[in-house]
């Protein structure tokens, strides 16, 4: 699709849609000066909006509209890459319905809170392994994994579309140190978590998964302005 055909007069709400998105989804960086009593070394991002804590509200409606944002700005890509056929290529439709998925995952997170903190609480994570919490701890588990799935697919597939297809400039020279540190955190909060799970430590369990929810905003940002700068998607 040429940047100058009749696709520029609908790119830049992709663009901005998943601008805005990539910033709503940084909102947990205001744990840095809200009191949240979470350690963010030690803690999920995500118990910043359990239940039980004070400013829980605050970061399920910011992960509500980031989720939002970018499941808007994937399905309009993908709309318009059943438009226009001459982009409609394997790693480009691949990796928009990576983005999409993220985002309806993420938006489904802000409806499935976790009740408790079970970094934090012992008592809380005793009863989760023992399956006595709600039912949305699971089906946060499963949600959360689907939009890591979908985030991790649309980076890949994006990226490599760009550099095979000659498309977004910009994401095809810093697309691939982002994926690789992406894969790095990634590997670094999975690890972490199966740790935490067996009763071998935190290993920093926070800071992994920050750092790598970090990095998929990073990449959603370059994104964005990859698209409003070739106007294509």
């Amino acid at each position: 699709m040429s940047p100058h055909g009749p696709s520029q007069r609908t790119a830049w709400p992709v663009a901005l849609l998943i601008g805005l998105g990539a910033a709503t989804y940084t909102a947990w960086v205001l744990e840095v000066v809200l009191s949240t009593g979470l350690n963010p070394v030690q803690t999920y991002v995500s118990e910043l909006a359990a239940q039980n804590q004070p400013l829980g509200g605050l970061f399920r409606a910011t992960d509500f509209v980031a989720g939002l944002l970018a499941f808007g700005g994937g399905l309009l890509a993908l709309l318009r890459l059943a438009r226009y056929a001459q982009s409609r290529r394997p790693w480009a439709v691949l990796g928009w319905t990576g983005i999409t998925l993220f985002g309806a995952a993420t938006a489904a997170d802000a409806w499935l809170p976790l009740s408790c903190t079970p970094t934090v609480d012992p008592e809380c994570a005793a009863r989760e392994t023992a399956g006595l919490v709600p039912a949305t701890h699971q089906a946060h588990a499963i949600s959360s994994s689907l939009a890591m799935c979908g985030a991790l697919a649309g980076i890949v597939a994006l990226t490599v579309a760009a550099r095979r297809y000659g498309w977004f400039a910009p994401l095809a020279r810093y697309g691939p140190a982002l994926v690789a540190l992406e894969l790095l955190a990634t590997a670094w909060t999975l690890t972490s978590i199966a740790m935490f799970t067996a009763g071998h430590g935190n290993w920093a369990l926070g800071a992994g998964q920050r750092l790598q929810v970090l990095l998929v905003a990073l990449w959603l940002g370059l994104l964005a302005y990859s698209v409003h700068q070739e106007r294509r998607t």
